[in-house]
């Protein structure tokens, strides 16, 4: 269970109209009601539950406590070896986020968690590409490891392929541009981040789409790469500032003498 915009969990028509409500809230940045419309009395809730909190904790800074309750409910009522995998996986991203963001230096508990996951999400199945792509995070932004991170955001994207999640296809798109565009591939970049744009205004992921005008804008040339980076503005003070790291991307270019 990747808890990502699979068929079913609310972003095509006939989904399950909680789905739909707690999607609609997730892709505007409203984590905590979407939260809380989900009862953490089974597993699979509390893993959504518990996903949707720790995902607020990486685009706010905020909200660590919550994450880290809402974990704890999922992972006491997680019995099989996928809802074991699924609560490691979460582990494992709540960790990162931490250490990304400089909150506490959780590294090492990112890279195990990870690995339990990877010993309970057997190949092939959706959950092991949302578990492949957060390891390629670990490994471009922690480890600083860009091919290991490109290997693993392959896996990803070829999961996500294979099983039409459209929301983690424009995650994987999106961060194989950033290291093409690191490599000076220009086109590369340009296409992957207008693939990520595509998918995410396709399907109203409000949320994500500024960080993705932001991100296409860094691989455009004047006079587009303005505009895009002035729609990826709008966008951000539309949230209200989220995600907060996106403040220094967006950040206009220094006064010169």
């Amino acid at each position: 269970m990747a808890y990502t915009a699979m068929s079913g969990n609310g972003t095509t028509a006939g989904d399950d109209p909680l789905q739909t409500a707690v999607w609609r809230l997730r892709s505007r940045a409203c984590w905590a009601d979407a939260a809380a419309l989900l009862q953490p009395v089974t597993a699979q809730a509390a893993l959504q539950r518990a996903a949707l909190l720790v995902e607020r904790c990486l685009y706010t800074e905020q909200g660590w406590p919550e994450a880290e309750d809402a974990l704890r409910t999922a992972e006491a009522l997680a019995h099989s070896d996928d809802e074991r995998g699924a609560a490691a996986c979460e582990r494992g991203q709540l960790a990162y986020a931490s250490t990304l963001h400089g909150v506490r230096d959780r590294a090492d508990e990112a890279r195990a968690a990870l690995g339990r996951a990877a010993a309970l999400i057997p190949p092939g199945v959706a959950a092991r590409a949302l578990l492949d792509f957060r390891r390629g995070l670990l490994a471009e932004n922690l480890a600083h490891a860009p091919q290991a991170a490109r290997a693993a955001y392959r896996r990803a994207h070829a999961g996500a392929t294979a099983h039409s999640d459209p929301l983690l296809l424009s995650f994987t798109w999106r961060h194989l541009a950033g290291l093409a565009l690191r490599d000076g591939e220009l086109a590369e970049a340009r296409h992957g981040f207008a693939e990520s744009l595509r998918i995410r205004e396709e399907l109203g992921y409000l949320v994500g789409t500024a960080p993705a005008l932001a991100s296409l804008a860094d691989a455009e040339v004047e006079p587009e790469a303005s505009r895009l980076r002035e729609e990826a503005r709008r966008l951000y003070r539309l949230l209200g500032g989220v995600p907060t790291w996106l403040a220094r991307q967006l950040a206009p270019p220094a006064a010169t003498a």
